[in-house]
């Protein structure tokens, strides 16, 4: 049996962390440079506020009902998911973490009562964290994602849902539209929908050769794990990242070449950071650089530029001026950029890093011990990192907009919950 613990709105949650006077209010998190909603409070969403929603279209709700708008905090977000998933690795289970949210227990057969471990797992993550969670339970992955979404939706499951039986399986393919399916992509669900099959059991029905026209493997996959069947391979976040992007868009047009520079470093810090978390090495690097399609009046101009490495790295200064370089390569004169990003298109093992017939190995440990320590500070204090290049400068500070930031409005008052939670990070 598998158990999905997925946290309830996790960005609201978060913020509910620090700010407890958030809590039964309406709230919604703003992506960046505040241009729409990514996650909003139960009381947000029955106001008709969506995901995705651009600010200014619900503008009118915001200032009608007093929602609170607040700025995305990633860091603090992470720090926060890192914490979920220390209590959750505690259970001595073996644990697959899917995303910042969410994560999966293998769960033993010898487990007397599932679905009342699944209320303790979500006692204890609220307890220890402070954010509330939902843990769905059934023999195949998809079937335990579509779980939690009941133990979400419905308080009388008391947080946790198992699917176990027959009846309960088919109800609960009755009752989930086939587009809120874990595995039906965007593009497959309204095909689906425009041939009758509107629920996960009108998809469960269709005949194996029909699916396999129609979505592939990956749909036939689905299909199976549906039926009860346990098909979906061992979730492994890290080891999936082939490629990992840092990018961002500006709140103004960015025209000098500087500070470009300066977010290009906090784009390859990022990166570096995803990269030994991993233990994965860059063997190449691009950059990208995009105007504002939106002023037409201005000079256009959407491009990027890749190069191999000399070696294969995740030593963020080598990284860095690696990216520089290219960007200084890329970058026109009299284009007013307005998105930026680096991305690494081949991530490669480190036992698969050769090295060099006349590198300095003693030199590279010692770089990898400095990179060790400085992400070990930089763990220590999310938020604001501790340790980062000259480079960077102020970063991306003042090329994003955070004018709902949580720690500049009227909800910066921390209690000492949140001084406790931050010692323990």
């Amino acid at each position: 049996m598998y158990g999905l613990i997925d946290c309830n709105n996790f960005f609201v949650s978060c913020e509910r962390v620090r700010h407890p006077e958030l809590v039964g209010r309406p709230v919604i998190v703003l992506s960046n440079n505040d241009g729409c909603a990514v996650a909003m409070s139960n009381e947000a969403k029955a106001l008709g506020i969506k995901r995705g929603s651009p600010l200014f279209k619900v503008k009118d709700i915001v200032e009608r009902h007093g929602v609170v708008t607040l700025s995305g905090d990633h860091r603090f977000y992470s720090a926060v998911s890192a914490r979920v998933m220390e209590t959750l690795g505690g259970f001595d289970m073996p644990l697959e973490v899917y995303s910042i949210d969410e994560a999966f227990l293998i769960l033993p057969p010898d487990l007397g009562d599932p679905q009342g471990f699944g209320r303790y797992v979500v006692q204890q993550v609220r307890e220890k964290v402070g954010v509330p969670v939902s843990m769905g339970i059934a023999p195949s992955r998809t079937l335990a994602k579509m779980a939690s979404h009941f133990a979400k939706k419905y308080p009388g499951y008391q947080g946790s849902c198992m699917i176990d039986t027959e009846d309960k399986r088919l109800k609960a393919l009755e009752l989930t539209p086939v587009d809120d399916v874990w595995g039906i992509g965007r593009r497959v669900a309204p095909k689906l929908v425009a041939m009758g099959v509107r629920t996960a059991l009108d998809y469960s029905r269709l005949p194996l050769a029909t699916v396999k026209k129609m979505t592939g493997v990956n749909g036939e996959r689905t299909w199976r794990e549906l039926a009860g069947e346990d098909c979906v391979e061992t979730i492994d976040k890290a080891a999936a990242n082939k490629s990992i992007m840092a990018s961002r868009s500006f709140e103004r047009d960015i025209y000098a070449l500087s500070e470009l520079e300066q977010a290009v470093a906090a784009f390859t810090s990022i990166i570096g950071k995803k990269l030994r978390r991993q233990k994965g090495f860059a063997a190449s690097l691009g950059v990208f650089l995009a105007t504002n399609r939106f002023h037409t009046r201005d000079p256009q101009f959407s491009g990027s530029l890749e190069a191999p490495l000399e070696e294969a790295s995740n030593y963020t200064p080598d990284l860095a001026t690696a990216a520089v370089a290219i960007l200084r390569r890329l970058y026109r004169r009299g284009y007013g950029y307005k998105r930026a990003g680096v991305y690494v298109a081949k991530v490669v093992p480190g036992d698969a890093v050769q090295p060099g017939l006349f590198d300095d190995l003693e030199a590279r440990r010692k770089r990898q011990k400095l990179m060790e320590v400085a992400d070990a500070l930089n763990a220590a204090t999310p938020g604001n990192p501790a340790v980062r290049m000259a480079s960077i400068g102020d970063g991306l500070v003042s090329m994003t907009r955070h004018e709902h930031s949580s720690s500049i409005n009227k909800h910066s008052n921390k209690d000492s919950r949140l001084t406790s939670f931050m010692t323990v990070l």
